[in-house]
């Protein structure tokens, strides 16, 4: 299951890394971690009750974040890379579409992909271009493939 990442500390917990892979435009950072848990929620008590009433025990929460078993995800598209909004919001939907794609291929922890180059505006003219979007899933394909590859390669090493 891919979990969105939310709170700044994470992300930048993610690129203070080493970039995992990366091609022309794109780059992924990947910790082996779980997200960090808000303060409020470390100073609740670790019994957790429903306003409904008595939950399952086997029932998982819908907002609990404590599992290991996921893959946790965030997109950061920077305005000095992609300066129009709609072309912003084109690559994010394009890099969550690729990651969804290739999530049983990596492995479990924080993963961030951040536009690190911008596309060349005199061959995409239009922010939201047929022609950008291809170019894009083929450039994220591309990104993930050697990040899936990495990822074996190093869970063989250890």
């Amino acid at each position: 299951m891919i979990r969105r990442l939310l709170r700044s500390v994470d992300f930048e917990r993610v690129l203070r890394t080493r970039t995992h892979a990366n091609t022309a435009h794109f780059a992924v950072h990947h910790v082996s971690d779980s997200p960090s848990v808000p303060v409020y929620a470390r100073s609740k008590s670790t019994a957790r009750e429903l306003s409904t009433g008595k939950a399952d025990p086997g029932q998982v929460l819908v907002d609990d974040s404590s599992s290991t078993a996921a893959v946790w995800f965030g997109a950061v598209v920077p305005k000095r890379h992609a300066r129009r909004s709609v072309t912003r919001t084109l690559l994010k939907r394009q890099i969550r579409a690729a990651m969804s794609g290739q999530q049983a291929a990596l492995a479990r922890g924080l993963w961030v992909v951040r536009l690190r180059a911008p596309f060349d505006r005199t061959a995409f003219p239009s922010a939201a271009s047929d022609a950008l979007k291809c170019a894009a899933r083929d450039e994220l394909e591309q990104l993930f493939a050697a990040a899936a590859r990495r990822t074996g390669r190093l869970a063989l090493e250890r």
